[in-house]
């Protein structure tokens, strides 16, 4: 696994009871990224980093690998749940493998995990131009958003002013460690004790595949959560309701 800075993540915390980290992906941070999944705070304790260059964390470049040391080594240091969304979902699949023996459940949501499913030409060419949009920094970020959102699957339209919170989070997307990379211990996470959940938004055939392949590969539990694309932890209720079954689950059979 590669090096990085020896950065402090800052992590938002909200709730009482057991504990759930909660990885963001590319463009918001932890306090945005989660805001639907506060009513689990009644049950349980969520902790949302903010990955580097995000919130109050210092910058530095997007990269899972060293990024999935950071959390194994800051909020890995006992019995969680883990929950990682899109380009947080990568981050979260290496650091589970990190730090096995204390991840009680793995939880991930569309992550961009190309390589899974490698050999599918619309998965390919989503990977390339997903490349493409992160490699060119010499874009705009009102450009970069125009074209990543529609490749990503978020159903959002920009407004005018653009909100200064996505401007910078797309900043910090280009020129980040492009996931097409990524190609975590999927064998090793496969023999883990823990139990896996991948999701999906079942919007995207691209995303589809991934998470068909990913679960497969895991030996993973999959849903589809639909209603907001890309976006599965803003359908709230419903995707708060698959997560706490799921948690509910694995802590019954871990006794």
């Amino acid at each position: 696994m590669t090096g990085g800075p020896e950065i402090d993540l800052h992590v938002h915390s909200w709730g009482a009871g057991p504990p759930v980290v909660l990885v963001h992906g590319g463009i918001l941070g932890g306090r945005e990224t989660w805001r639907g999944q506060r009513p689990l705070t009644e049950r349980w304790t969520l902790l949302a980093p903010d990955r580097p260059g995000h919130g109050e964390t210092p910058a530095a470049r997007q990269d899972f690998e060293p990024e999935a040391r950071l959390v194994a080594d800051q909020l890995l240091d006992r019995p969680v749940h883990l929950v990682g969304f899109s380009y947080g979902g990568l981050v979260s699949l290496y650091a589970a493998a990190l730090r096995p023996e204390h991840i009680r459940s793995l939880t991930v949501v569309e992550p961009p995990l190309f390589a899974v499913a490698r050999g599918n030409p619309e998965v390919d060419a989503t990977s390339k131009v997903t490349r493409d949009i992160i490699e060119d920094t010499s874009a705009s970020p009102e450009a970069g958003l125009a074209r990543f959102f529609p490749v990503a699957g978020v159903p959002i339209t920009l407004s005018d002013p653009i909100p200064q919170v996505l401007l910078d989070g797309m900043r910090q997307l280009q020129g980040a460690r492009p996931p097409d990379e990524a190609e975590p211990p999927l064998d090793a996470l496969r023999a883990a004790s823990f139990p896996i959940l991948v999701v999906s938004g079942g919007d995207r055939p691209v995303y589809e595949a991934i998470c068909d392949a990913l679960a497969e590969r895991t030996d993973a539990e999959r849903a589809v959560c639909p209603g907001m694309g890309h976006l599965v932890p803003d359908t709230g209720a419903p995707f708060n309701e698959l997560l706490e079954d799921f948690f509910n689950r694995a802590d019954g059979n871990a006794k």
